[in-house]
Order: C-alpha cells, then sequence, then structure tokens
C-alpha cells in the first residue's frame, strides 16, 4: 500500500472502534485487549518488575540509555503492559533498557495519584543511574504524565532527565482547546464526551482538572521536549499549546504535526510508514539528547 492507503486503512479501522463508554471495568478490558494485541518490536526482551513500588515491564536491548514510558488510557485504563508497544520500539531505536510503569487508576485513585507514582518511579531510577541517561517518553494521558512528571521533579529539586518525548499528549483535562471542537468531525477515536468521561474520573471537579493539566503549569527549567501530534486528533491544541507555552518559558521544545494523522498513531509502526518515521525521529532526538549530556557530565 501506498502512504495513503496506509492512512486510510488505519484510519477505517479506528473508525471501527466502539466510541460510547462503557463501565470502567468493561473499559479496561476492552483497552487491555486492544493494547496487548500487537507485538512488542523485535530484539526487545520483557521482564516483569517493579519500579518505585508500583509493578512495571523492564524492556532489554543493550547498555545505554534508561528510559521510563508512561502509557496511555486516559488516567482510568491502560497498565504497564499495554505501554510495553511504544516503549519497545523506543527501546529499539535508543538502546539500553525501558520501564513501562504500571501507575495507579483513576476513580480509584485520583489525582495526583499518577503523578506521586511517576516521580516515585523517577526517584528510584535516579539512585541508580545519572539523570544524564534518562529519559522520559509517554502516550496520550502519558503523555501529559511525563509532562507532569518533569514539572514534579524540578518542584522536588531534582534533576531532569536528558529528553522527553511525548505522543498527543493529554495536557488540558478542562477541554478548552479548540480543536476538541474543530476536530470533532475529523477525528475517528474520541469524541468531547468521551474525553470528558475520563477527565471526571481522574479530576472530578473543576479546580482539580486544572491542577491535573500540565499545560497550565510553570514549564521552565524543563528538559528538552518533542512533542507529536496528528492533525486531525481532538488533541491537537493540547501539544500545539504545550510547545508554545514552553517555548515561551525557555525549554527547547521540537512540535511535529503529521497532517491527517489520528491518536497516537505511532502504534502502527510496521504498518504505517508515518508511524515508523516518527518513532525514528523520537529516537534520535533521545538519543541525541542523552548523548550530549553524557558528554558535558
Amino acid at each position: 500500500m501506498d502512504r495513503q492507503q496506509q492512512r486510510d486503512a488505519v484510519r477505517a479501522a479506528l473508525a471501527a472502534t466502539p466510541r460510547e463508554r462503557g463501565t470502567v471495568a468493561q473499559e479496561r478490558a476492552s483497552f487491555e485487549q486492544f493494547g496487548t494485541g500487537r507485538p512488542a518490536a523485535a530484539g526487545v526482551v520483557a521482564q516483569e518488575t517493579t519500579l518505585g513500588g508500583r509493578p512495571a515491564v523492564r524492556l532489554n536491548r543493550d547498555d545505554g540509555a534508561v528510559l521510563l514510558y508512561l502509557h496511555g488510557g486516559g488516567y482510568v485504563v491502560g497498565s504497564a503492559q499495554t505501554g510495553v508497544r511504544l516503549a519497545s520500539a523506543l527501546v529499539a531505536r535508543t538502546g539500553g533498557t525501558g520501564y513501562s510503569l504500571d501507575y495507579r487508576l483513576a476513580p480509584e485513585h485520583v489525582f495526583p495519584a499518577a503523578v506521586d507514582d511517576a516521580l516515585a518511579a523517577y526517584r528510584e531510577l535516579l539512585g541508580a543511574v545519572a539523570a544524564e541517561r534518562i529519559v522520559v517518553a509517554g502516550d496520550s494521558a502519558g503523555g501529559g504524565l511525563a509532562i507532569a512528571l518533569l514539572v514534579a521533579a524540578r518542584d522536588a529539586g531534582l534533576p531532569q532527565p536528558a529528553a522527553a518525548a511525548v505522543f498527543s499528549p493529554f495536557t488540558d483535562l478542562t477541554l478548552s482547546g479548540d480543536s476538541v471542537r474543530t476536530r470533532a468531525g475529523a477525528d475517528p477515536l474520541f469524541t468531547a464526551d468521551a474525553l470528558r468521561w475520563y477527565a471526571d474520573r481522574y479530576a472530578p471537579d473543576g479546580d482539580a482538572k486544572r491542577a491535573a493539566s500540565p499545560l497550565f503549569s510553570d514549564l521552565s527549567g524543563l528538559a528538552p521536549l518533542l512533542i507529536q501530534v496528528g492533525g486531525d486528533e481532538l488533541l491537537l491544541d493540547d501539544a500545539v499549546r504545550l510547545a508554545a507555552r514552553a517555548a515561551a518559558a525557555g525549554v527547547e521544545v521540537t512540535l511535529e504535526v503529521g497532517p491527517g494523522l489520528p491518536h497516537v498513531y505511532q502504534l502502527n509502526f510496521g504498518d504505517l510508514a508515518d508511524a515508523d518515521e516518527a518513532l525514528d525521529r523520537a529516537g534520535a532526538f533521545l538519543a541525541r539528547e542523552r548523548s550530549y549530556l553524557s558528554k558535558l557530565a
């Protein structure tokens, strides 16, 4: 298939996904089946472990970088296992070891439980590895959580990792971005009601939603960022505004918008050339920043 045919096939598959929300248990079971239904990247060995007091999946390739990966799922669904596919794809490109973290989920554990778990995992890594050897990544809610982790680490007086890469980050739980409305007819996966369903469970009231939205945080002093987002998704403005606010705060930031592409299109690596190329760039970005800082250390 050519590139457009690949995009059309991905869009058709996503459009066939039911948009109506079930119970939390039903959503978790469905997402787990979807998230673990495709293989990890070749050459990466997975092993269950713990990190920061939480279950995790360790992904080994060779000596090198240490990746902390935070899975998507609206803070309500997903697991360390559903994060393995993208985490392994990055480890395959950067080398080293990756950890996909099983942070606590809402509604049983509301904001800031996920941030606390991510910070605890990062602290443990810092106890074993220099910060310049650590990189962070995440998709969707995990992308927003990655930014929240950088903010929490800075506020706790911890060193920043070498770099962070986020895919379609969910950074505004108040849903104030224009694209939540302007992309309503283009996004094959989400509706505004679906996004609100997740946000309401992680941050039940308005004040909590704003506090849980890293878009509204002070972003100064954060590690270099790579932000990738699909041009057709409701969360487009979450990424665009994050890039603008990070740049205004003096952060080195690279924003990539994939025209005609959906939410976390990188999951389709192996079937979608756009996904393979985006992951290649993300791997190069993370490896470049780590290599640069390691030489300075």
